[in-house]
């Protein structure tokens, strides 16, 4: 076809062999880009050209957002878990000093929503089923006048049954915390669940077709070839986003339209989700992310509270700013969903697997999404494979996606079993992951990838250390080793676009309605447009978080780099071709991702602008802990973490977000836990008092090393990395743990209480 040439691009692992394949690309893509250490720019390590403003303050954020004749905002929020609402009497809060306008909350997003929605009592107001849920809201001259004239809200309560904790939600007699089956659409960055799995009472499931199709093979029939068996339950707790940014907008409604300044993930998203919501056409809207304060996959959306924004910027034909507190931030907005999960493997006593069934369940509150058999389906290739994922309802705020969802929590389990699997069989964990970690065609993981980073990691961590057997230190303080293995999937969104302006200055632009959400993308396009242009990055200004440019990704699912930074080169490349023959002051170009080289595993059917593209992403990741036997301290004293992401685009900006993912996974594996009152509803620790999130004190010696993968799928062969880098953190802390002490804690946060458990479970059966 004219339209298709045929091209030769490097494909392997810098350093460890690298080879040329042939791929059909457009004819208007650029030519393949050579290995990084060919390059001028791309695969340097950058500072970002947005540092200085951050470190300064000059960094205007959403929250830091102020216009001409701007109310500020409090939100009305249920005080009871499960309620239907009879009235609400706004009249005494409108009537409040310095109040312009009271909403009402008519629909609510967020969380599931029934079937047949016939089977509970039509109301003009929505089902109360978490404490914190939004009622209403009420916009004010002054913060502190809309927290008084909030106040003066007077809501009428028809309590009813509720149910908070995850077991008592499962059985027959539980309170209901929907009358009837209910399903809940994912968000741009996972999360969700598919719609018309089975429901009985509050649990929603099994769902066995489970992330990435359905079941292989017969697992019990794998199970009874099985020479050796690894049985064993694992439990993970309820995690908060927590962002240091809270959710918030400034919505000015004008006549014309609706301009939006958000803290989000997503600027195309929340335009859309307003302009559903609201009724107005999408051109009407104009959403802005100049800079924002951190976002896990809970900041997709407009959400409730945008939402009210925006009905109360039309009311008082003023600009309305909504910024949620901590508490708010705890209760309503999203969360990681807790996991019950029994997992057993069966293999031969050379290591070869027979069997892997992964059976869980756990709690997305009045969401879905708890799935976390990813890892179990997707990690090690294997005849038999079964995933049962179930929800469990409970009345409690809804899960969002957060940081590869559903992974971190099923690898939590999967990894340890697989060193269990090893002990059993008298194998080193690395031998025996060398054995069946093996790359298979259809398999979405990257094998060939992670054998590399294993024997990295163990150089570099000395890995003949550990200790054998487990718990061999003598005296209070007792040392281990461990590892544990990510995965990832190579997602790619292809609306995503960009225009590169070149002046006849010399001036070069490049523009997208892509947010920056702290990876440092507004960077990496730098660095791609200045590559292609022959100049240096800080030659690049860079304009995106804006839905009047192109449109660009949300921010999430490690989409980001892999899906615009190809547009980036491919509309530089057009308007370096347009400005040789420059006639005018100005010549720019526009592109758009176009499809991966190769093609897609699934995806990119009919309308849809996503696809899921071949191989995945890896990690491997060592720890080494000290845990006090007295106590049950645990202290974390090194990890080192050997990824890959394709080709870096910039190093120093994939190894801080590697620290990041470290750190965050260290928090979830040690410290995070929200605790609920099974009296009230309320979560007891909504703040970061009593919400223990890993500080600087606790931060241990993190050593990044990254491999160059040549896939050849696009024309900067760029992933992500957000997601990978927290997945196999808590799997190799409990590891390592075991490998210090000689137990086994399968259970999330690992507190001192729980390790002392474990402890004295170990003495008793030993005498």
């Amino acid at each position: 076809m004219a339209d298709q040439v045929t091209v030769k691009v490097p494909v392997g692992i810098a350093g460890e062999g690298m080879t040329e394949v042939e791929r059909t690309i457009g004819a208007d893509e650029p030519p393949p880009l050579a290995i990084n250490e060919k390059l001028a720019v791309v695969g340097k390590p950058t500072p970002r050209i947005d540092g200085r403003q951050k470190v300064t303050g000059a960094a205007r954020y959403t929250s830091d957002v102020r216009l001409p004749g701007m109310l500020w905002t409090r939100i009305v929020r249920s005080t009871l878990p499960h309620a239907r609402i009879r009235a609400v009497d706004m009249s005494a809060a409108q009537r409040a000093p310095g109040v312009r306008a009271v909403a009402l909350v008519d629909h609510l997003l967020g969380g599931a929503e029934l079937r047949d929605k016939s089977v509970e009592p039509g109301s003009q107001y929505p089902v109360v089923r978490y404490v914190g849920q939004p009622i209403a809201a009420v916009a004010a001259v002054t913060q502190s006048a809309a927290d008084e004239a909030a106040r003066l809200v007077r809501v009428e309560y028809e309590p009813l049954p509720f149910v908070v904790d995850v077991e008592e939600a499962r059985k027959p007699d539980a309170p209901l915390v929907f009358p009837g089956p209910a399903d809940a659409e994912g968000s741009a960055g996972g999360g969700g669940g598919p719609a018309g799995v089975p429901q009985t009472g509050n649990v929603r499931g099994p769902n066995k077709s489970g992330p990435g199709g359905p079941p292989i093979g017969d697992v019990e029939r794998g199970l009874a070839e099985a020479e050796v068996v690894v049985d064993a339950t694992y439990r993970t707790q309820v995690q908060t986003h927590s962002a240091m940014e809270t959710h918030g907008v400034v919505v000015d409604w004008r006549d014309d339209g609706l301009t939006v300044y958000a803290s989000t993930q997503g600027t195309g998203s929340v335009r859309d989700e307003l302009a559903e919501v609201l009724g107005i056409a999408k051109s009407k809207i104009r959403v802005i992310t100049e800079f924002m304060g951190g976002g896990f996959g809970a900041k997709f959306g407009a959400g409730n509270y945008g939402v009210l924004a925006a009905r109360l910027s039309q009311m008082a034909h003023a600009p309305v700013r909504v910024m949620l507190d901590r508490r708010e931030e705890h209760e309503s907005v999203g969360n990681r969903p807790s996991s019950v999960a029994r997992l057993r493997i069966g293999a031969k006593k050379d290591g070869t697997l027979t069997a892997i069934h992964f059976s869980s369940y756990g709690t997305a509150g009045t969401g879905t999404g708890a799935g976390a058999g990813g890892p179990a389906k997707n990690l090690y290739p294997c005849p038999n494979v079964l995933v049962e994922e179930s929800d469990v309802f409970t009345n409690a705020g809804p899960a969002a996606a957060f940081r590869a969802p559903g992974h971190p929590q099923g690898a939590f389990g999967l990894e340890q079993s697989i060193d269990e699997l090893a002990e059993k069989l008298g194998m080193d964990p690395l031998a025996l992951r060398d054995k069946i970690d093996t790359q298979q065609e259809g398999l979405l993981a990257d094998a060939a990838a992670r054998k590399v980073e294993r024997r990295i990691g163990a150089q570099k961590v000395e890995w003949a250390r550990r200790r054998h057997p487990p718990g061999a230190d003598t005296g209070t303080i007792k040392r281990g080793l461990g590892v544990a293995q990510a995965i990832w999937y190579r997602f790619v969104n292809l609306d995503s676009a960009c225009e590169v302006r070149i002046g006849r200055d010399g001036s070069i632009e490049v523009l997208s309605a892509v947010q920056d959400i702290g990876g440092g993308i507004r960077t990496a396009l730098a660095q791609v447009v200045a590559e292609e242009l022959g100049v240096r990055p800080e030659r690049v200004t860079v304009r995106i978080g804006d839905t009047s440019y192109p449109p660009g990704p949300a921010s999430g699912g490690s989409v980001t780099t892999g899906s615009i930074t190809p547009a980036a080169r491919n509309a530089a490349y057009k308007a370096k071709q347009a400005a040789a023959g420059m006639r005018t002051e100005q010549v720019s170009a526009q592109a758009t991702r176009s499809d991966d080289y190769g093609g897609f595993v699934q995806g990119k059917g009919g309308r849809s602008h996503r696809g899921m593209g071949i191989g995945g992403y890896g990690g491997v990741q060592f720890a080494e802990v000290a845990v006090d036997v007295e106590t049950g301290v645990v202290k974390v004293e090194r990890v080192v973490a050997v990824h890959d992401c394709g080709r870096p685009i910039n190093p120093l900006a994939v190894e801080s977000q590697i620290n990041g993912g470290v750190i965050q996974g260290i928090s979830y594996a040690l410290y995070e836990n929200r605790v609920l009152d099974r009296k009230s509803g309320w979560m007891l620790n909504a703040n970061f008092e009593q919400y223990k999130i890993a500080g600087a004190r606790e931060m241990p010696q993190i050593e990044v090393h990254l491999i160059e993968e040549y896939r050849g799928r696009s024309s900067t062969d760029a992933g992500g990395i957000g997601e990978p880098s927290t997945v196999a953190t808590a799997a190799a802390l409990a590891n390592a743990v075991y490998n210090a002490t000689g137990v086994r804690v399968r259970e999330l946060p690992m507190t001192p209480e729980r390790v002392l458990e474990a402890l004295q479970r170990k003495k008793e059966v030993h005498g």
